[in-house]
């Protein structure tokens, strides 16, 4: 009976596995089909260019010959390729530091404000932002000139506001008329001056928007006498404006220079110091009788302060690296912020409960918690910054993009910039890809051990 019952059903089994195995079949089939557009497309993108540069890279610059690795060789003996590789390991090294840090201490922080969606909005704003707008953005804000470089009004507006700046940058002495220059840019009498007597000193090159709108004219200070034991003076502008007047001479129309440091010296010692009043006029008293020498010091001509040199030799990486930071810097903060809420907030508690400030509960239970997302941002940001480019090539202007320049830059320069070496230059794109690979790999089995 029993023998019956299974001839009886097994041929319904045996029906069934098979229907099973041909849907399996056909589903992956489908898939297949799905999938096989996506695949040509990564396969024409991707891997046939990169097994071309591979091949590429053991040819000279035509293409034709087959030099082997001397294209391996010379990369590492060409000075601009080693600054290159020295360039992005200095962004390696920094920036996904900086943005990992930033990021947490922001993540964390963001936690405590009442307005933490809008304000993690603002930060991300920058993401939004393509790296050529922000390129462009930044070269306008890094600008040395203040009137267009953001940063450098601001330098410069701190740095006139503590130290001031000179009033007459442009003016000079009028070539033969008793004053002659120093080397150190200022400027004195030729001939000796004693108390009671009356010096004028006439300036020219002055920029008629140098001369601050309370001057008065010089004329009336220039006739006044000097009391017995003082020495008195004028700094005026020997110009007459729409002409006439005489060089060396106060005339009427004349104006006098305010504000201007005069020293009386004496055997190369400073006896006394006087400020310009609005009409120009100074005086020493107290002054021993004897032979003195009128100086304007250079102070009164220094060139105005221009601020900083953002985008010269020694501050364009670290530049560069700041407009990466002002993009970047929401994308951590948004990803550590989502491993954050994810903690156990009783661990927190508990902690707080037991006495532990904020600063031990971050520094001992947050931080770690937090490590595996924190390694991820991180590699994440290693992978990104090997890449750059836009930011680079944009920013730096071009005296100085020899030394801002990255792997990728050097590579697109040697390439197609001027270099017209597709063989150096499949060569640095291998070295890239050699680089990338092991952060890319560390990434993707973080991932799969996360999601195991």
């Amino acid at each position: 009976m029993t023998a019956t019952l299974v001839k009886e059903t097994s041929p319904p089994l045996a029906a069934g596995a098979g229907r099973v195995r041909r849907s399996r079949r056909r589903g992956r089939i489908v898939a297949l089909l799905f999938v096989f557009p996506a695949l040509l497309l990564l396969g024409a993108l991707v891997v046939y260019p990169v097994l071309f540069s591979v091949g590429r890279s053991f040819f000279d610059a035509s293409g034709t010959q087959f030099v082997g690795g001397d294209n391996y060789t010379e990369m590492f003996r060409d000075p601009a390729t080693l600054k290159a590789v020295r360039n992005t390991a200095i962004w390696v090294v920094v920036a996904p530091t900086l943005l990992t840090g930033l990021g947490l201490i922001l993540a964390v922080l963001v936690e405590k404000v009442r307005w933490a969606t809008a304000f993690k909005l603002l930060l991300f704003m920058p993401m939004a932002v393509s790296f050529l707008a922000a390129g462009i953005i930044f070269r306008l804000a890094y600008d040395e000139d203040p009137d267009k470089g953001v940063l450098n009004a601001a330098v410069v507006g701190v740095h006139d506001a503590f130290q001031g700046t000179s009033s007459y940058p442009t003016a000079r002495a009028r070539d033969g008329q008793g004053m002659t220059k120093e080397a150190s840019g200022a400027y004195r009498t030729t001939a000796g001056v004693s108390p009671g007597d009356t010096v004028a000193l006439g300036l020219v090159g002055v920029l008629p928007g140098d001369v601050p709108d309370g001057a008065e004219p010089a004329y009336a200070a220039a006739g006044r006498q000097a009391a017995t034991g003082e020495l008195r003076g004028v700094v005026y502008l020997d110009f007459t404006p729409g002409g006439g007047g005489e060089q060396g001479r106060v005339d009427r129309r004349e104006s006098g220079l305010p504000e201007m440091t005069v020293e009386a010296v004496r055997d190369g010692k400073t006896a006394g110091t006087a400020t310009t009043a609005s009409d120009g006029s100074f005086r020493f008293e107290g002054l021993r009788e004897g032979s003195y020498t009128v100086k304007l010091p250079a102070s009164n001509f220094a060139p105005p302060y221009d601020g900083v040199s953002w985008l010269g030799p020694a501050l364009v990486t670290p530049a560069i690296i700041g407009a990466y930071l002002w993009i970047w810097t929401g994308f951590a903060m948004v990803l550590i912020g989502a491993g954050l809420s994810t903690l156990p907030r009783d661990s927190l508690e508990a902690a707080r409960m037991d006495g532990a400030n904020e600063w031990q509960i971050f520094r001992k239970i947050t931080v770690p918690l937090l490590a595996p997302v924190l390694t991820v941002v991180f590699v994440t940001l290693v992978i990104n910054v090997m890449k750059v480019f836009d930011l680079v090539y944009i920013i730096a202007p071009g005296p100085v993009q020899e030394d801002a320049t990255v792997l990728a830059t050097q590579m697109w320069l040697v390439s197609f910039g001027g270099g017209n070496d597709q063989g150096l230059g499949s060569a640095l794109g291998v070295l890239l890809l050699l680089l990338v690979i092991p952060a890319m790999v560390f990434n993707v089995r973080r991932f799969r051990r996360s999601q195991r």
